[in-house]
């Protein structure tokens, strides 16, 4: 067995594989950027080195600088989790030529699947189905307009070399297939450095389903049966599943069939995912579910099937890279109920799921049996601006898949995350959603409904008065009354904005300054309500504040300006997006303290608006 493993990762994924290496007496070795000193990945090790600045390219993108911290920390093996390098074969060989060891598959298997045409006409040889498309060498636009007509409409353009939906265009009438080209061509050109695409048949009621097989060095493959991870935004996965909804054992016996296949044509070695498209209009059958690719590496979603085989897939992966073979033949694998996974983001649904960064100074994860949480920060850490935004995957486990929805709804609603914004009430509503609760879901049920499933919840009147009543002396809360708890009506300000809650229970001594509200998911600040007035407004009453790190682009209005609601006060440029911040109310900018050209920091206040009625 490996006896000290460095981790080329970050986050939850480096937490993760540290948990099993302990457990397994391991030494673990961490590598962090700046961004990154305090992390919690970086605590969890037995060491950590630095390896650059906070952007990815300057640090964990540079696969000489990991395999110095591993000669100079000693480590016998490299895991790299998922992303970054992880599926980099060259960065692969480049590991084995150092004489470490390589937690992954053999470099030829990960360029053998890295180019999606190759990938597929490998798959056909082996009798691995495959969707019908073209794949052929001539990039005419002419030519594959061609193409596409033959297939009949509507087409996906897709990236050779793409990958979490990018270099990726639908196109539903052949007038619009030269635009859709060239701007696919142009994203893939600058995601991936190679605009060649390949076309296929789009199929109208889509779901992914994706099979993680596992191999070793002595020729054992086997499957870990499959995943349903058809919720998705934007190509991106949402909520996952295992088993599939309505997927019958001949079904699945030819599904997993195929990707044990798939795995054996690249002589695969470790953990991988064969990812699956089905077209679910009649239901899952064997002869409408296509290759679409394989991942080469760990998935994100790979809990799910943890939970029902029982199964550390960490561990098979490090048995595996140690030469040791597989902990389990096929027939001593089964499933065991169903497990449902939610990906927790740090972004606001309400603003088009903009990413919500900074410091957690509230992070509580809801409880339930069966529950697990995968996760790479802790409360009073920090969201970084440098990375993805996943706080957390929240993972249930239970008997059948109601159970296990259940579960998981429970987990999200009792979660609280304050001030970044996460996702987890459009969680929520996601698994209420009547498609998803019956188990008819498809790659395209957000694209329809996640309008309604992104707007905000509104926080009951239990729930506020609960709260307002930890912000008020008993003194002001009237006495006894029959069968009632005593009520009086106050003034608050709930995220800044004026409301009246009618309190009923009993008041504090002394009163909290402030409270939080959580329910379904959602948190709001409750303080008690301050008149505007010389000293300055109330927070978040009147206080343009930056939602995020990023550059001042443009300022429209000078102190002294009296604006009106809705009137655009600044550009603040962040994430590579422009976002505009404008008056709360009708007032006058009693304070400007933003300049065109500067950098600041999340939070800081850059205006103030002075209601001039609340003087």
């Amino acid at each position: 067995m490996i006896r000290s493993l460095l981790i080329a990762n970050r986050g939850e994924i480096a937490c993760r594989v540290i948990r099993t290496a302990r457990r397994l007496g391991i030494r673990t070795v961490a590598v962090y950027s700046d961004a990154d000193a305090d992390a919690l990945h970086v605590r969890s090790a037995d060491d950590a080195v630095r390896i650059g600045p906070a952007p990815t390219r300057e640090s964990y993108l540079l696969g000489e600088r990991i395999l110095a911290a591993a000669k100079a920390t000693g480590a016998e093996a490299i895991h790299p989790g998922y992303g970054f390098l992880s599926e980099n074969a060259e960065f692969a060989q480049s590991v084995l030529d150092a004489g470490l060891v390589w937690v992954g598959p053999k470099p030829r298997s990960i360029t053998a699947m890295g180019l999606k045409d190759a990938a597929k006409k490998l798959m056909q040889d082996a009798g691995v189905p495959t969707t019908p498309g073209y794949l052929g060498d001539n990039q005419d636009p002419a030519h594959l307009a061609a193409e596409a007509a033959k297939i009949g409409y509507p087409v996906l353009i897709k990236a050779v070399a793409g990958g979490g939906g990018k270099g990726m265009r639908l196109v539903e009438r052949p007038e619009d297939f030269a635009d859709a080209l060239a701007s696919c061509r142009r994203e893939a050109a600058a995601s991936f450095g190679n605009d060649v695409v390949l076309i296929e048949k789009y199929i109208l009621s889509p779901r992914h389903i994706e099979v993680q097989v596992f191999g070793d060095s002595h020729g054992n493959v086997v499957h870990l049966f499959e995943r349903d991870c058809s919720l998705q935004r934007r190509h991106q996965k949402v909520i996952e599943e295992a088993p599939a909804p309505g997927m019958d054992e001949t079904t699945r016996e030819a599904v997993c069939a195929a990707a044990v296949r798939a795995a054996k044509a690249v002589d695969y070695e470790g953990a991988g995912t064969i990812e699956f498209i089905a077209d679910g209009s009649e239901g899952l059958r064997a002869d409408r579910i296509w290759f679409m690719e394989m991942n080469t590496r760990l998935q994100v979603e790979h809990p799910v099937t943890e939970e029902i085989t029982g199964q550390d897939l960490v561990e098979w992966q490090l048995r595996v890279a140690s030469g040791e073979p597989l902990p389990k033949r096929q027939d001593e694998l089964a499933i065991d109920g169903w497990a449902m996974e939610a990906r927790l983001y740090a972004e606001d649904p309400a603003k088009g799921f903009l990413p919500s960064i900074g410091r957690l100074d509230v992070l509580r994860f809801g409880k339930a049996a069966g529950g697990r949480i995968d996760t790479g920060v802790t409360e009073d850490g920090e969201v970084s601006p440098f990375y993805d935004p996943m706080i957390a995957k929240v993972i249930a486990h239970g008997s059948t898949r109601a159970e296990a929805s259940e579960r998981l709804g429970a987990m999200l609603k009792d979660t609280a995350v304050y001030p970044v914004k996460t996702n987890a009430a459009f969680l929520v509503k996601a698994l209420a959603h009547p498609q998803f609760a019956a188990g008819k879901v498809d790659t395209g049920l957000i694209g329809r409904d996640g309008v309604a499933m992104a707007q905000p919840p509104v926080p009951s009147d239990a729930a506020l008065s609960r709260a307002a009543a930890r912000l008020v002396p008993k003194s002001s809360v009237p006495g006894f009354r029959l069968n009632a708890a005593p009520r009086c009506r106050s003034r608050f300000l709930l995220d800044g904005e004026a409301i009246e809650i009618a309190i009923s229970g009993h008041g504090r001594e002394p009163p909290a300054t402030s409270a939080l509200v959580t329910e379904n998911g959602q948190a709001w600040l409750l303080t008690p309500w301050r008149k505007q007035g010389a000293h300055g407004a109330a927070a978040g009453d009147g206080a343009i504040v930056a939602p995020m790190p990023g550059k001042i682009t443009a300022v429209y209005v000078a102190q002294g300006d009296v604006v009106t609601t809705g009137q655009k006060l600044l550009t603040l440029e962040a994430m590579k997006m422009e976002h505009t911040l404008t008056a709360p109310f009708d007032g006058t900018v009693t304070e400007i303290n933003a300049t065109a050209g500067a950098q600041v920091q999340v939070d800081a206040l850059l205006a103030r608006i002075e209601d001039e009625g609340e003087s």
